[in-house]
């Protein structure tokens, strides 16, 4: 009896330990993908005047996004047939593979391709990561571990900018993707040699129909907000096609869920209020986050004259105020249990700090856009963990793939739809101010330069003050439409339901307490 409780205490104390090793391992994954983005986002400006094509610089990130979006569901259910692990391990693999070629990238076109086989990688980094966790930790426990997570994505949005910048300004903007090489590597050893979960083996299919349908609806629908107005009029048979080929897949692809065996996306997690809510709010989180880190960098290298390094410092009160108020909110979740709250100062925090940058021009001084820049940030932090929280919170644990990659869809696709609305309002408002003030021929030859400042410098006094004047309306234009959509995320925000969350100790959530055991299990084994 003395030796069965002495195995039962040590089966304890390795649990907690089992768990923060493979956190640990899953954290430097997600700090792979999260490094990107914020890497990329102070690059960008150099990037498009080496290689040229302002006119494609949303899709460098559109193009990455999609192919997230696309990839998330067929991987968080290829992770739940088949086991994790290995398709975690597959998905770090395409991402450096994609890392490599983007570097390596001669002309716009190439680099666009290549970004997007990157993002079939990060589709499966970031639903492996948010799944894995999920299945060892439940939503109450979860807070515990805050911190560490809270750590790297602190490490992720203030070193991603200053990394970045600083990498474009002294190694060259190729550098900012091969970046991706040695830390990758390192998560590939972790995740090989610490995280041990069984082995799954299913008879059922995956659903690559629903998939493909999936795949299409969401490329029609982005190139109709990438392209109207721009590329093709609104009326054209271009975009009507476009936005029927919209409306026939989504609503196919509905049917074709009701039908498999394996759906990609079943459609009974969205019984749930709180899950659907969640979507819609993880969706808009990403919509104005995505749009912040691509535009405000633009703003503040064309129109203050930051270098790229400097951006990068730039973006801290943001990324500073955004990683203390998620680190507050989810400390308070685990020892109230309570959250609802959180959704609704993110949301009204986050309409306030667009509206707020919406208002910026040429005379907006660095202190004053820090500001605006550090509301915004807040209006995240109260929103970044507890959108998926809650989503994991409100389905069973034999959906807890489905509703990770369904909550990581959401919001990659709020990303992908922000970009590229914001793109294509961004770019119409700077061409049609820069035609303004220097007419047709001047403005298409200007809108060709460079946009760092030190290329900016260069051009004559009158076609830098039209340039700086264009940048500024274009992000008026950009972040004022943020602002508006932002609204309904306020408002989904006061119909969510405060429900208990699993595994906290006042009981219940038995099916969320279980597989942590199990998983520790197999951890020490």
């Amino acid at each position: 009896m003395v030796e069965m409780t002495k195995t039962a205490e040590t089966s304890e104390e390795v649990k907690p330990r089992s768990v923060r090793v493979v956190l640990m391992a899953l954290m430097i994954a997600m700090l792979l993908a999260m490094l990107d983005n914020m890497i990329i986002g102070t690059a960008m400006p150099t990037i498009v005047g080496e290689l040229g094509g302002l006119e494609h610089l949303s899709w460098v990130v559109t193009a990455y996004t999609l192919a997230t979006a696309a990839s998330t569901p067929i991987w968080g259910k290829i992770g739940d047939m088949y086991g994790r692990k290995g398709s975690f391990l597959t998905s770090i693999v395409i991402f450096l593979i994609g890392s490599a070629l983007s570097g390596m990238a001669q002309d716009m076109g190439q680099l666009i391709g290549f970004r997007a086989i990157q993002g079939l990688g990060a589709g499966g980094l970031m639903v492996g990561v948010m799944a894995i966790i999920g299945d060892l930790i439940p939503p109450r426990e979860r807070g515990k571990y805050q911190g560490m997570m809270a750590g790297v994505m602190a490490l992720a949005m203030i070193g991603g900018p200053l990394v970045g910048g600083t990498i474009t300004d002294h190694m060259g903007w190729r550098w900012s993707f091969y970046i991706n090489l040695p830390l990758g590597i390192v998560a590939l050893a972790m995740v090989t040699a610490v995280l041990h979960l069984p082995k799954k083996k299913t008879q059922g299919k995956i659903d690559y129909l629903g998939a493909a349908l999936l795949t299409i609806a969401i490329t029609s629908t982005v190139l109709v907000t990438t392209w109207g107005g721009t590329e093709y009029a609104w009326g054209s048979a271009e975009i009507i096609g476009l936005i029927a080929v919209g409306i026939v897949s989504i609503a196919a692809f509905l049917y074709v869920e009701t039908k498999a065996a394996e759906p990609i996306m079943p459609l009974h997690i969205f019984r749930s209020r709180n899950f659907t809510l969640m979507s819609v709010i993880g969706f808009l989180v990403g919509f104005a986050m995505f749009g912040g880190v691509l535009y405000l960098p633009l703003f503040q290298q064309s129109v203050q004259g930051a270098s790229a390094t400097n951006s990068g410092l730039l973006l801290l009160p943001m990324l500073l105020s955004m990683m203390v108020i998620s680190l507050v909110a989810g400390r308070i979740t685990t020892n109230s249990g309570k959250y609802k709250m959180f959704p609704i100062l993110g949301g009204g925090l986050m309409v306030v700090g667009l509206f707020l940058l919406a208002t910026m021009d040429t005379g907006t001084s660095r202190l004053v856009s820090g500001v605006y820049m550090a509301v915004l940030g807040a209006g995240l932090g109260f929103l970044m963990q507890i959108t998926m929280l809650v989503a994991q919170n409100s389905v069973e644990m034999k959906d807890m793939g489905v509703a990770s990659s369904s909550a990581t869809l959401f919001r990659t696709l709020g990303g992908s739809f922000g970009v590229a609305l914001m793109g294509s309002l961004f770019t119409s408002r700077v061409t049609s101010t820069m035609t303004d003030r220097l007419g047709p021929a001047a403005a298409t030859k200007a809108g060709s330069a460079q946009l760092d400042a030190a290329s900016l410098a260069k051009l004559p006094e009158a076609v830098r003050d039209a340039y700086q004047h264009a940048v500024a309306a274009g992000t008026h234009s950009a972040f004022l439409l943020g602002a508006g959509v932002a609204v309904l995320g306020f408002v989904a925000a006061w119909f969510v339901k405060e429900v208990p969350l699993r595994g906290g100790s006042a009981g219940g959530g038995g099916a969320a307490k279980e597989a942590p055991a199990a998983q520790a299990a197999s951890l020490a084994h």
